[in-house]
């Protein structure tokens, strides 16, 4: 335990006082089956541990108080400090017990586990009681125990109370170990049957009493991303109440969330809407009228007042509208409401200049794969995997979703090295490896922005035979040029080596898939060699097998995705890479030519949600599109675009883009058809977006930023082509949310852009609570079933603060249609 003497009379007394000052609301089951009452909300298994990622710390019991969500995972684990792929209980159902309770029954099929979680409303709090349908199997005697995870960064440099001892929630980890070598953490406090956490602070003040000894870890002593677990085990023999729990979260007396004014971070070109979202707690008193006000030398002037008008419930909360749209004068400016003055942003013409920049010249240099990347003083990475690749064994299901069935469409043995596969690439997210289908996104995003809008911007260097890469050193190379070479090389690099595309390229343990930092350390840069001891080296050999897998299974959707971006590529390599050029629309051609025909493969051969029949048609239309686009409408692909009409109808939601960019080269019938459908997608559209939002809000469970982007892109393309059916509101829209107008609060998703942004980031730099500037976040998740979230200052959570190659670049396409809608307003 971490003692802190000399304050235990001041904890206890604020402990006393937190049991007393505990508010007795009572909580009530509400129709989605939580426990609700003003500032506090129980969800009950509504989220669900992930079969294929396992802890995301978003399932079990979860505690949302005062707007925070701040504990989740409350369910019987095998490990006091259970790291992301340890095992995880399976859900069998939710029902509702006696009055106020909620009864989940759940297991662990393998460990001959299986038990009820009942969680009923009493004063002050609920109550946790688990029931086991037999006593512990002898193996799991010490091993099982209930958790519940709350969060780090609402606990750093609070206190905690286990039983009458006070400790210090530490803002490092720092201990304590066990010293037997297994590296397990040890508790930071045990032995009392009451924690009360941060007792001095109403907020976040949470009291917990058992029927059996409790103990407090920190997790992040064994991984970053784990969270404080307070932790009871079940005691050999027992089955009924095996666990009971009394949790009183503090509610603090007539609590409301304040309201979140969102709006872009970027500001407002002069000439376009600007309507900014109050997202109001349903009982809050909320004032009729918003403030808009100028900064100036003298400091702030109000300039103009509008009712909010009011747009309804969406979830959880209320929402109206501020609009501002009649203010044209350029200036500095900030929102009053309710009593508080919201951070500053720009009305200017140039607001959007620079928006999509950090992400062309920062965020993707930091991704590319074997390249040392420098940007002045800091080296983001050395050379990374430069010993890639191994051929990835038959019949595996990797840890972070690849699969391998029977064939490995390969002419390499299992464990054999593949040549010809370091080189280009981009690193796909915050983890290292190299997902195909999306780097295959990233050079066709990145072509359709230059040919669209141009992006001549350099800032940086690149040489790609010395394998360097530096920022803010410009080179008198357009970056885009450069980074679609970048991506086109390992492409190239797949399809000269197989014959096709691959589903990607990753590392084989999960102690190397976690590392974090420099990408050029995840590897020892050397070819294995088995014939070699572990720690020695031969020339270009070693024998430790660190060496990333190559999945090599062939698909259809995949190879014609590639097969769209390589003819893509070829238009933009053109002048600059003429040879590279030819290569990349030969390999099209073929990919394109083998695939036709076929039928789509159960899976993309990672997780659930690959390109199935569905994905294979939308792979077959992009393809022929983009070598219509290349071939300047050769007849055999604008014949074959007719014959896909089918596929364009039944997915225009996702392929409209594409199609729409054929029309240059396709006759009046395919034109006329392509016109209805815009026509019949418009009142669709406007029915399904019911959000106060105006763009699609993902409900999964990952957030859905690179939704909005595609929408964005994809409506401003039907714009550009029927500006009589569609307008521009719909891509604005789309800018508005992915810089600050969506739900939970106003950050920009886009790390840097904007005058407040995501500044905390799920990247390779994540353990340093540190950014990479232009990536953009996932953003808001909907933790079911109601509750959104955007973690500011936490960065473990992927599905909310994972920046990913491909979003990034949906960014920058989404970002300079927008930059076009508003300079048709001027």
């Amino acid at each position: 335990m971490h003692e802190i003497r000399g304050i235990g009379l001041f904890l206890a007394t604020c402990s006393t006082l937190a049991v007393a000052g505990a508010q007795a609301q009572t909580l009530r089951v509400s129709s989605d089956q939580t426990l609700e009452t003003q500032g506090l909300s129980v969800i009950v298994e509504q989220n669900q541990f992930s079969p294929i990622f396992f802890d995301e710390k978003n399932a079990g019991i979860q505690i949302v108080l005062h707007g925070e969500r701040i504990a989740t995972d409350g369910e019987i684990r095998l490990n006091p400090t259970p790291e992301q792929w340890d095992p995880v209980p399976t859900f069998g159902d939710r029902t509702l017990g006696e009055p106020g309770q909620i009864v989940v029954r759940s297991s662990y099929p393998k460990a001959n586990l299986k038990y009820r979680v009942k969680v009923t409303a009493e004063e002050g709090g609920f109550r946790i009681a688990v029931d086991l349908d037999a006593p512990l199997p002898k193996e799991l005697v010490g091993k099982a125990g209930f958790n519940l995870d709350f969060l780090p960064t609402a606990y750093f440099g609070k206190t905690y109370l286990m039983g009458e001892r006070p400790g210090l929630f530490p803002r490092n980890a720092s201990g304590p170990m066990a010293t037997d070598g297994s590296g397990d953490p040890q508790p930071m406090a045990s032995g009392a049957q009451t924690v009360t956490l941060s007792p001095e602070d109403p907020a976040t003040r949470v009291t917990i009493t058992a029927n059996m000894p409790l103990a407090l870890y920190d997790a992040r002593n064994r991984a970053q991303n784990g969270w404080f677990v307070v932790r009871s085990l079940i005691a050999e023999g027992a089955k009924d109440d095996a666990i009971v729990w009394h949790v009183r979260p503090n509610v603090i007396p007539g609590w409301t969330r304040a309201p979140v004014v969102s709006f872009n971070q970027a500001g407002y070109t002069p000439a376009r809407d600007k309507v900014a979202l109050i997202e109001l707690d349903p009982a809050f008193k909320a004032p009729g009228e918003a403030t808009l006000v100028k900064l100036t030398a003298e400091g702030e002037k109000p300039v103009f007042r509008a009712p909010a008008q009011q747009r309804g419930k969406w979830l959880r909360y209320n929402y109206a509208a501020f609009d501002f749209s009649s203010v044209r004068e350029p200036g500095i400016y900030a929102i009053s409401y309710a009593g508080q003055t919201t951070n500053p942003f720009p009305i200017a013409a140039d607001a959007y200049a620079r928006i999509w920049q950090p992400s062309l010249d920062t965020y993707l240099p930091v991704q590319m794969d074997h390249m040392t990347v420098r940007e002045q003083y800091r080296v983001w990475q050395r050379a990374s995997h430069l010993d890639d690749a191994r051929q990835a064994p038959p019949n595996i299901t990797h840890f972070d979703g690849y699969r391998m069935g029977p064939n490995l469409d390969s002419p390499f043995k299992p464990g054999e090295h593949i040549p010809g596969l370091a080189v280009g690439g981009f690193q796909d997210a915050g983890d290292y490896d190299i997902q195909t289908p999306q780097n295959a996104d990233v050079v066709r995003d990145l072509v359709w922005t230059r040919e669209l809008f141009g992006l001549d911007w350099d800032e940086t260097s690149v040489d790609e035979k010395a394998r360097e890469v530096e920022i803010r050193k410009p080179d008198g190379v357009p970056d885009a040029i450069q980074q679609i070479r970048h991506g086109t090389l390992q492409l190239l690099a797949q399809y000269k080596v197989f014959g096709h595309a691959i589903v990607g390229i990753i590392d084989p343990k999960l102690r190397q898939y976690a590392h974090l930092g420099d990408a050029g350390s995840q590897t020892d840069g050397k070819l294995y060699d088995p014939a070699l001891g572990p720690n020695q080296i031969k020339g270009d050999y070693s024998g430790i097998d660190d060496d990333r897998w190559a999945f090599t299974t062939a698909y259809p959707a995949n190879d014609l995705r590639v097969a769209g971006s390589l003819a893509a590529a070829s238009r933009a390599l053109k002048d600059s890479d003429p040879a590279m050029a030819a290569e990349a629309l030969a390999a099209a051609k073929a990919l394109w030519t083998a695939r036709q025909g076929q039928t789509a493969n159960a899976s993309d051969g990672r997780d659930d949600s690959g390109f199935m029949a569905r994905f294979l048609d939308l792979a077959k239309v992009s393809a022929t599109v983009e070598l219509i686009l290349t071939t300047k409408g050769e007849a055999v692909y604008t014949d074959r675009l007719r014959t896909l009409m089918p596929a364009i109808e039944a997915n225009f939601d996702r392929i409209s883009g594409a199609a729409i960019l054929a029309l240059p080269y396709m006759d009046a019938a395919y034109r006329d058809r392509i016109k209805a459908l815009v026509r019949a997608a418009k009142p669709k559209i406007d029915a399904e977006l019911t959000n106060p939002f105006g763009v699609p809000v993902a409900m999964g469970s990952w957030a859905g930023s690179g939704e909005v982007a595609s929408f964005g892109s994809n409506m401003y393309l039907m714009h550009r082509a029927f500006p009589d059916l569609i307008g521009s509101e719909y891509t604005l829209r789309a800018l508005d949310y992915m810089l600050g107008r969506h739900p939970a609060n106003n950050l920009s998703l886009v790390s840097t852009v904007g005058t407040r942004s995501k500044l905390i980031g799920y990247g390779h730099n994540r353990a340093d609570y540190g950014f990479i500037a232009g990536g953009m976040v996932p953003g808001v998740l909907i933790i079911k079933p109601d509750f959104p979230e955007l973690k500011a200052d936490w960065p473990f959570l992927w599905f909310e603060s994972e920046y990913t190659v491909s979003t990034t670049t949906a960014y920058i396409l989404a970002a300079k249609a927008a930059m076009a809608v508003t300079a048709e307003q001027r």
